[in-house]
């Protein structure tokens, strides 16, 4: 599993460098946890297992590298800039995309990644934008007939999607973009999240390492992933994700589902193994398909790999070399 237990000797040369969690961890152990208990139980998603060792073990190297990735790029930036002799050259975000399926945790791996990287004097500006924002609104997806299919490449606008991170990587002092309610489940109106200069953006959503798609004519047009400076897929086997899914479901069932401003209120009076079912059903008829046909072909395009285990602890790591 890992290239040579991580002592840099790989007797068979691979484009990528795999490392067991013990190998990775050891190339942060040198380094100060900048992240409290309190700070990581804020950002940690529901039913998601995080505690200061796996941030100390697995997030910890993986803000250092990201950093170092970072700055490489801000020094090659002005390299650039300067062969090119262009005047006072815009500010250009690192751009870190995050992909992965539904409940494998790649909503708190964005938090924890935005908070740690902060930490680093280098680049304390980092924004953090999801791409729920940018799904159709339910009453455009309804019109469509695609709103029992949200969540798939088809029910975001790819448009708007592109045009933003292309002002992102372009240098834009502020770009705005849509806000998503959970709650909800809706684009809300009228909201934005402004994005004024930052240092590192990270992009988190499923589809965000979807490939270019092809247009009618046979020409190929541009991907998000194009823009991306560093991408992040967040892994685990499919049968731990659904169990994940399951028991989150039984979670909000608890909790969201019974707040009466929720649109899946009418699941907050299930008993529990009518939620089970109705959980297992949407997975089949949704998720599972739309990680299978969608998300998980986009995992090899990823700089690294984050492979969960089914106790949600990443047990290895699996970095692109350059």
């Amino acid at each position: 599993m890992a290239s040579g237990g991580g002592t840099g000797v790989d007797p068979q040369p691979r484009p990528f460098v795999e490392l067991d969690r013990d190998a990775w961890a050891a190339l942060g152990a040198a380094t100060e946890q900048p992240l409290t208990a309190e700070e990581i139980e804020k950002v940690r998603s529901l039913g998601d297992e995080l505690d200061l060792d796996e941030v100390q073990q697995v997030y910890l190297p993986l803000s250092r590298l990201l950093s170092m990735y970072a700055e490489s790029a801000s020094d090659l930036h002005r390299a650039q800039e300067e062969f090119l002799r262009l005047r006072q050259p815009p500010r250009t975000p690192f751009v870190i995309g995050l992909a992965g399926s539904v409940a494998v945790g790649k909503s708190t791996t964005a938090r924890v990644l935005q908070q740690m990287l902060a930490h680093w004097p280098q680049h304390p500006s980092v924004a953090l934008v999801t791409t729920d924002g940018f799904l159709y609104p339910n009453a455009e997806l309804e019109r469509r007939g695609l709103l029992g299919r949200k969540g798939f490449p088809e029910t975001y606008d790819r448009r708007a999607l592109l045009r933003f991170v292309m002002d992102i990587k372009s240098g834009k002092d502020e770009v705005e973009a849509p806000t998503y309610s959970h709650l909800v489940y809706d684009v809300v109106p009228d909201e934005r999240v402004v994005v004024a200069s930052p240092d590192i953006v990270i992009i988190e959503g499923l589809n965000v390492l979807q490939p270019a798609r092809v247009r009618a004519d046979g020409r190929t047009g541009l991907a998000i992933s194009d823009f991306f400076d560093f991408s992040v897929y967040v892994d685990a086997a499919t049968a731990d994700i659904r169990g994940w899914y399951v028991d989150r479901f039984l979670r909000l069932r608890e909790t969201a589902f019974r707040n009466p401003a929720s649109y899946f209120t009418r699941y907050g009076s299930l008993t529990e193994q009518e939620a089970v079912a109705e959980a297992n059903r949407i997975w089949d008829s949704v998720n599972g398909p739309n990680l299978k046909q969608n998300v998980q072909p986009t995992r090899s395009r990823a700089t690294l790999v984050l492979r969960k285990a089914a106790d949600h602890s990443v047990r290895f790591v699996r970095l692109r070399k350059l």
